[in-house]
């Protein structure tokens, strides 16, 4: 004998599948996409030590956008990421350009024979007592070069007296830069973009 009711289904269960499967659809698309955005477009670095203080603490954690020199060439005073060894990133302040000279006399830098100001070591600068804050050099006495060659940077840590940089490593290749340093972003209480 035949029913004329309809055939029971049971919704719960169908939902429940259905919920299950469109939650494993977006964690798949969120995790490629941060996967996209880490790999390609930002990334995050923890600081060791104190070359780039006050600038940047030890153990402060920075956000590094890699995107930035594919679109545009660095600047001078970018504070970048680069591969110093493979092994090792350091984080340094770009001084010179491809086609500079440079100079430090009397705790002045002169680029191409000007001078040029560094406003962000002001603070640090009134805290030295001992001496001069960046020693003298030119670009010659520490690369053996007359002017920063097409595809180098000269490089350098803002704690002048406490840094590894072109003075030592020498000028570094554009191709080793991993990306811009942005912004602080842990602990929590130093959030803030870097300049």
């Amino acid at each position: 004998m035949e029913s004329n009711t309809p055939e029971a289904t049971f919704p719960e269960k169908r939902t429940w599948k259905t919920a299950l499967w469109s939650l494993t659809k977006l964690l798949t698309v969120v995790v490629i996409i941060g996967v996209i955005i880490r790999g390609f477009l930002f990334t995050n670095y923890i600081v060791y030590g104190q070359s780039m203080m006050p600038t940047i603490n030890d153990g402060e954690r920075i956000i590094v956008n890699k995107l930035d020199y594919e679109l545009v060439t660095p600047s001078r005073f970018d504070l970048i990421i680069f591969h110093a060894t493979e092994e090792s990133d350091y984080i340094k302040r770009i001084i010179g350009l491809p086609g500079d000279t440079i100079e430090y006399k009397n705790d002045i830098l002169y680029i191409n024979g000007k001078v040029q100001e560094e406003t962000f070591l002001d603070d640090f600068k009134e805290t030295h007592e001992n001496g001069l804050f960046t020693d003298d050099f030119t670009l010659e006495q520490v690369t053996g070069e007359s002017e920063i060659p097409e595809g180098y940077v000269f490089v350098l840590g803002d704690n002048r007296q406490n840094s590894v940089d072109s003075r030592h490593i020498g000028l570094v290749p554009i191709k080793e830069i991993v990306g811009k340093a942005n912004i602080t972003f842990w602990p929590l209480t130093n959030i803030r973009l870097l300049s």
